[in-house]
Order: structure tokens, then C-alpha cells, then sequence
């Protein structure tokens, strides 16, 4: 029977082997401190942190995640060890919410290697607090115990490690807080949390428990094109006029944070009903047949709450995200248990010398891989149960996807019309997982863009020793002008503006649908005199609308300014930016998204070493993306190591060139 813990309440413990699995509903850190029987940390190398995520008995997550599994070992623990705590804290300098009374009550429980839950404590009362010792294992008589202690801290880290005498408390919690950033710029953004009445319905759930800009330049003055610009193609040309409306997208609000509609300021009028905002969702419409007895529901596109198809159909696709990243966690830990039940076992064997050598011990022995063979066995058929409903439900949600979310060779891009609306998300490509090689998701993003893209032109991270250095690069320019086409595809014609700076010209080839398409305003930026006026133009666009936002008159902005969603695509960084350029950069990374202004960056990162740890923040600002499947993306619950393949353009499809088509000649018409 579990106990429902308060603070300061203990239980003791009669297992040696536990999880700490911690559930907050957003990503946060969590980590572990040794202490003697002062309660003392004597250094460092007493803490286990997503830098440093191993101990001595004891394993904490390699990065911040809505949810953790700490895996302990109460007997490896060195002698001098009377005390473990668990601390959870807010990864600082990401953007996130800044104390725990900003979200939900973080959750802990101690469980058995089974997954029976020992103890459990909700940490509550929290309010201004960015760090939290949650609970505390200690040895009291020779017996370990669990304590409930919800210890918050408003110092964050820092403060916690020096309450618990640690020297070096401040050097380290920075060094934690790198290593968090450093994760957090790999992992995939979870969608915006729901009401429980909007929770996605599913028919068949998941059986095992727990387990990502600079500004456009005034329209009017055609750009000018050097003699030596690769891009002489020629092609139908239109200024864009302003659009009427709000000035780029408004900066993302705390998703934790619960507020009331209220009338903007200085901005357009709110037409949407406020009854609809306050209240959930219509439930799916029940379109499935009844399963027979025994048999599990037969899956059906858009079987998830919201308010249209789309909303459903993307919902849905989170849905099977986050059951596989769960079901696979769970056949992880059921194998990580059946290995730790056969090597106490085995163990207990050696430790008998009478046992150690004959036909004893072979049968022990044998006994022992047999348990675990049958552990592993019953794991996999429960994964292989999950695997087979998530790979029928993908057969039918696949096609139904609206071309914002489909593959390029779906059907429904040959039907493509320029559309009215802008979509909820953009397909990027598709994750998948070791466990699951016949099974992808698609990898959807909300827009607009909360964070900028880098496509890794690089080699850094590949397994294969051949791939070619330069037909890396073309590949990453193909998969940003694929990304590119299709952010264009989805706006509305007239409401997305795409900027390239490609200084050298070598991405050419890659461009020449955009370029001979005439979706582009102005031909791409070449030379450094070219990237110079760019970057100064987007600059200096972003510094208006923020100060007409901010001072509340957004109507008063420039008539020639082009108010449409802006991408500049960035090739081969840093070849022919100057250290003023990498400054105007940064800066649009950081400012731009929240004013309707995105980057895309195409570059390898050990071209730009030359600039040292100064370009590191904006790395990390960009979502990392690869020409070619790579698993270096984590999903926000588990943080599991996902596979990325790109959306690319099959090869001699005509696609993208239709569609881009289509897209001039709907932006053409709108010019007029």
C-alpha cells in the first residue's frame, strides 16, 4: 500500500533498490546530493546533476523533462553516506517560468525496481521558489528511511547547495544550469497543455504505465544583385505590400500561467468569442465501429478534442508521440529490472563458495537467465501490443493529415491550394525510436515559430565515417529550402516573407526553386556588403515594431513596413560576417521570433569555433535540425534519444516546384 506522504512524514523503506520518479507537467532539473551524518555535502563530486548524472549508486536524468526516473541503490552507496536528497529546480535562463507557484505541484514517488509505488508526496506550497528539496532518503540505525521535505528555495540552486555546505555551491549550480541549456536546445517543445475536460480521448491507451530572426526592409526599393550573384535566373519578380493587422506574432505567454481575456492595447481588436476561449473543446465525434469482445477499438483519424479537424489531428499526433516515448520507457525499465533481478541473483550465487563451481551453480545460473529471458519476453509482447495499435492508427492518420502536417509525397499536396488560414503546426519531419524502426511520428511544431532553426551542416554526432563533407552541405540547403517552401505553402499569400543571405553563392543550386519561382522579394544577399544590409534592415525592423508594441501604438508603424512573418535563411555562418554582423545576428535570434521575424541558420558550428563560447547561446536558441537521420532530439516527458529524419522531397518529384508555383502566382495577384 502506498503512503501518501506530507511534509516532514517518513516511511521507512525495505527495498534497496528504488526509483524516484518525478512528474512536474513541464520540463525541469532534477538531481541528487550525498551528505554525511551532519547533513554536510563534503564536494562536487557528491552531487549527481544532468552534468555529472552518476554516482555511486545512485543515477539521475541527463536533462531537464516533464517527467524523471532517479534510479537508486541504497547498498552501493559509500559507507560514509547517511543522507540523499532529491532536488528539483526551474532550468534558469531558458525562457520558462522562474519560480515553482507558476506551475503545477511537482509530484514524487518512491518505487520498487517493479514499479510499486513505496511512497508518494505531492510537493505543495510552493510560491516564489525555483529549487526544491523534495525528499530525503536517509540511515537511521542501519535502516534507510524516506522523509518528506519540500525545502524551497528562492536563491534557486545556488542557494540550496550552500545550505547544505557546499563551498563551491555557485560554480556549480552554473555548471548545471550550462548542462541543462545545453539539453534543452536539443529537445522538442510539448504542445500547450490542456484543460482536463480537453484531454485527448483516446480508444486505445497505452497499456504500461509511466513511462524552436531578423527584420524585413521596407518594401518599394528593388534590391540590387551583384555582377558576380550566382542568382541571375530569371524569374517574375513583386514587391509585397503591407498587410494589415498585427506586426508579427506576440511573444508566447507562460502556458502555466491561467489568465483571463482582456482587451489588447494599441493592438488589433480580439474577434474571437471569449465564451470559446474559457471553455473545452466538443469531445471527437464517436465515427469508429464498435470493437468486438476482446479486440482492441479500431483507431480512427481525429480521434482527439478540439475544436476542427486540424486541432484534433494534431492533437492526436502528440498523443501517439507521447504514448510511444511512455510504453518504450516502460520496456526500458522492465529490461533495466530483469537485469538487476538476475545479477542479485547471480550474485548470491558467487557469494556462496559451495555454490560457485558444479552443477549447483550452472543450474542457479541458468535458472537465473532463464527468470530474466521470460521478464524480457513478457516486456516485449506488451511493446510489440502497443507497437501494432500505434502502427494501425498512423495507417489511418497519415493520409488524413492537411498538407501542414503531411509528408511531401502524401496525395493531398497534388490537390494543394493556397490557403486562407494560417494552420496550428508545421511538419518538420518524422521521430522515431530503436524499438519502434517501422513506426514514425510526425514531428510537428506550433506557428508561428517560437524558436529559430539551425540545419547542422556539420559532421559532428554522424555515425558514418563516408559521408562527404560537401554533399552534406548541399543536403542541409535542400533541407532548409524544403522547410522554407513549405512555411511559404501554409501562410496565406501575402503574410510570409523570406529573406537569404548566402554570401558565397554556394548554396545556388539548392535556392534555385525559390529563386526561379519568384518567391523571393529580392534575389539572395551575396558578399559581405550583401549580408551588411540585410542583417541592418531586419535590425532595424525589429527595433520599430518592438517600440510601437511596447508603447502601445502598433497602428503607427512605417505604411511601406512589410507587417507579414519574416524568415531569413542564413547559409555557410560565418563565411563573410564581420563581428558587427555575428552581433545583429544574435541579436534577431533572440528579439526576432517574438516580432514575427525568424532565422534559419544552415552551418556547421566548428566553422564559427574561431569565436570561442561567444556564439554559444545562440546554438543553443536554435532547434537542431539534420540533413540526414541523426538521434540527437529528446520529447519533453521522458527524454528519450529520437531518431530525426527530415522532411525532404522525393527524388525527381515535381512538388515543390507546382507548389511553389502556385504560391507566386497567388502572392503576384495579391500585389496587385
Amino acid at each position: 500500500m502506498t503512503a501518501e506522504l506530507v511534509r516532514g512524514q517518513n516511511h521507512p523503506l525495505s527495498q534497496a533498490r528504488l526509483e524516484v520518479r518525478v512528474s512536474a507537467g513541464r520540463p525541469i532539473v532534477a538531481g541528487a546530493t550525498l551528505s554525511d551524518e551532519q547533513g554536510r555535502v563534503r564536494g562536487v563530486e557528491w552531487v549527481a546533476h544532468p552534468g555529472a548524472p552518476t554516482l555511486p549508486g545512485l543515477e539521475v536524468s541527463k536533462q531537464a523533462a516533464a517527467d524523471h526516473r532517479l534510479a537508486f541503490d541504497l547498498d552501493a552507496l559509500p559507507g560514509t553516506v547517511h543522507r540523499v536528497s532529491v532536488l528539483l529546480a526551474l532550468p534558469a535562463g531558458v525562457g520558462g517560468p522562474v519560480r515553482f507557484g507558476a506551475v503545477a505541484a511537482p509530484f514524487v514517488a518512491v518505487t520498487g525496481l517493479d514499479g510499486v509505488e513505496v511512497a508518494s508526496y505531492t510537493i505543495t506550497g510552493l510560491d516564489t521558489e525555483s529549487a526544491v528539496v523534495a525528499l530525503e532518503l536517509y540511515r537511521r540505525q542501519g535502516v534507510w528511511k524516506v522523509r518528506a521535505v519540500g525545502q524551497g528555495y528562492a536563491g534557486g540552486l545556488a542557494e540550496l547547495l550552500t545550505d547544505q555546505g557546499l563551498s563551491e555551491a555557485r560554480q556549480l549550480a552554473g555548471s548545471i544550469n550550462e548542462a541543462v541549456a545545453q539539453g534543452l536546445a536539443r529537445s522538442v517543445s510539448a504542445p500547450p497543455p490542456r484543460t482536463a475536460d480537453a484531454d485527448r480521448s483516446r480508444q486505445a491507451a497505452a497499456s504500461a504505465p509511466g513511462p524552436d530572426q531578423p527584420y524585413a526592409a521596407p518594401q518599394g526599393a528593388p534590391g540590387t544583385v551583384p555582377a558576380q550573384s550566382p542568382y541571375d535566373a530569371p524569374g517574375p519578380q513583386g514587391a509585397t505590400v503591407p498587410q494589415t493587422g498585427y506586426p508579427g506574432g506576440p511573444a508566447q505567454p507562460d502556458p502555466s500561467a491561467v489568465t483571463q481575456p482582456s482587451a489588447p492595447t494599441g493592438g488589433p481588436v480580439d474577434y474571437s468569442h471569449p465564451g470559446r476561449q474559457a471553455a473545452a473543446p466538443p469531445p471527437p465525434a464517436p465515427t469508429a465501429p464498435p470493437a468486438a469482445p476482446g479486440q482492441p477499438a479500431q483507431p480512427v483519424a481525429g480521434d482527439a478534442t478540439g475544436w476542427s479537424m486540424e486541432e484534433r489531428l494534431y492533437n492526436q499526433v502528440w498523443g501517439m508521440f507521447e504514448d510511444l516515448a511512455r510504453t518504450t520507457a516502460a520496456y526500458r525499465s522492465a529490461v533495466d529490472f530483469a537485469d538487476s533481478r538476475m545479477e542479485q541473483e547471480l550474485d548470491k550465487v558467487l557469494s556462496d563458495p559451495r555454490s560457485r563451481i558444479g552443477g549447483q551453480g550452472d543450474a542457479a545460473r541458468e535458472a537465473a537467465q532463464a527468470k530474466r529471458a521470460g521478464l524480457v519476453d513478457q516486456a516485449r509482447a506488451a511493446l510489440d501490443r502497443d507497437l501494432a495499435q500505434l502502427a494501425a492508427e498512423a495507417e489511418v492518420v497519415e493520409p488524413a493529415l492537411p498538407a501542414a502536417y503531411a509528408s511531401w509525397d502524401n496525395p493531398v499536396w497534388h490537390g494543394y491550394r493556397v490557403p486562407m488560414e494560417i494552420p496550428m503546426a508545421l511538419r518538420l519531419g518524422d521521430l522515431r525510436l530503436p524499438e519502434s524502426e517501422n513506426l514514425s511520428i510526425p514531428m510537428l511544431v506550433r506557428l508561428p515559430l517560437e524558436r529559430g532553426l539551425w540545419i547542422d551542416s556539420g559532421r559532428a554526432g554522424l555515425d558514418d565515417p563516408l559521408t562527404d563533407s560537401d554533399e552534406l552541405r548541399r543536403l542541409a540547403m535542400d533541407t532548409a529550402v524544403a522547410h522554407a517552401a513549405r512555411l511559404l505553402a501554409v501562410y496565406p499569400a501575402g503574410e510570409f516573407t523570406v529573406h537569404v543571405i548566402d554570401p558565397a553563392g554556394s548554396g545556388a543550386s539548392s535556392l534555385a526553386p525559390l529563386v526561379r519561382s519568384g518567391v523571393l522579394d529580392a534575389p539572395p544577399a551575396a558578399g559581405a556588403a550583401g549580408v551588411g544590409e540585410v542583417l541592418a534592415r531586419l535590425t532595424q525592423r525589429v527595433d520599430l515594431v518592438q517600440m510601437a508594441v511596447r508603447g502601445g501604438v502598433a497602428d503607427s508603424l512605417p505604411p511601406d513596413l512589410d507587417t507579414a512573418e519574416q524568415l531569413l535563411i542564413v547559409n555557410d555562418f560565418p563565411h563573410g560576417f564581420d563581428d558587427r554582423a555575428v552581433t545583429q545576428l544574435r541579436y534577431l535570434a533572440d528579439e526576432g521570433p517574438a516580432v514575427g521575424v525568424h532565422l534559419m541558420m544552415v552551418a556547421d558550428r566548428e566553422d564559427a569555433a574561431a569565436y570561442g563560447p561567444l556564439l554559444d547561446p545562440l546554438w543553443r536558441s536554435l532547434l537542431r535540425l539534420t540533413p540526414v537521420p541523426d538521434d540527437h532530439l529528446a520529447d519533453p516527458w521522458v527524454g528519450h534519444a529520437w531518431t530525426y529524419e527530415p522532411a525532404l522531397v522525393p527524388p525527381g518529384s515535381q512538388v515543390l516546384q507546382q507548389v511553389l508555383s502556385q504560391v507566386a502566382a497567388a502572392r503576384r495577384s495579391w500585389n496587385r
